[in-house]
């Protein structure tokens, strides 16, 4: 036995001394309280639910213009992305689109991918192909927000509009690199084409 051992049995043996009952947790639970929409004859107007301050906004509520946080303005989508469009946006936008993007879609928006390979109910379309080149950049933006079919929306990764912007103006690039003919590219550019895709 150890002296803490001996020291606690000998406080108990003191005259006087009680043992505490067990503390009942379960009286937490079942305490008595208010449901929602009770009547509530202390509070303002008489109801447990009150009404919030004047001016409250709700936490799902978009802040910024309708443009920059939902991609639509009077009902339809945008067709300029709503930032200016630097290298350092691309920069974000490629970092982006290579972690939450590529993975079903491909580096190169393709649609080629070892994911998509094993999809077998419905392959991620490319995203780089004439059908995605005449979606308006709203459309999208929206959907790396709001998920379609089977993808899911994004919106918690990228948390931000300006993160999901950044991802909408890269795939604009990857889409601008498909339409272009290798003949029209500059030297460099062209030897460097032709290498990668022999």
């Amino acid at each position: 036995m150890t002296r803490a051992h001996v020291a606690l049995s000998i406080l108990l043996l003191l005259p006087g001394c009680e043992v505490l009952p067990p503390i009942d947790l379960q009286r937490m639970i079942y305490q008595d309280r208010f449901t929602t929409w009770q009547r509530c004859s202390f509070l303002p107007n008489g109801r447990v639910l009150q009404d919030p301050p004047e001016g409250t906004l709700s936490r799902e509520a978009p802040t910024g213009s309708a443009q920059l946080t939902t991609g639509v303005v009077a009902g339809a989508y945008v067709e300029d992305i709503p930032l200016p469009v630097t290298h350092a946006l691309l920069d974000a936008g490629r970092m982006r689109f290579e972690t939450y993007c590529a993975p079903c879609h491909g580096l190169r928006g393709d649609g080629a991918s070892i994911v998509a390979e094993a999809m077998t109910l419905r392959r991620p379309p490319s995203i780089a192909g004439r059908a995605a080149r005449r979606l308006p950049v709203g459309r999208i933006f929206q959907v790396i927000g709001d998920g379609y079919g089977l993808m899911r929306s994004y919106e918690e990764d990228l948390t931000t509009p300006e993160e999901r912007w950044s991802v909408v103006a890269y795939v604009l690039a990857l889409q601008t690199s498909h339409a272009v003919p290798v003949d029209a590219l500059p030297p460099a550019a062209r030897e460097e084409a032709e290498r990668l895709f022999r």
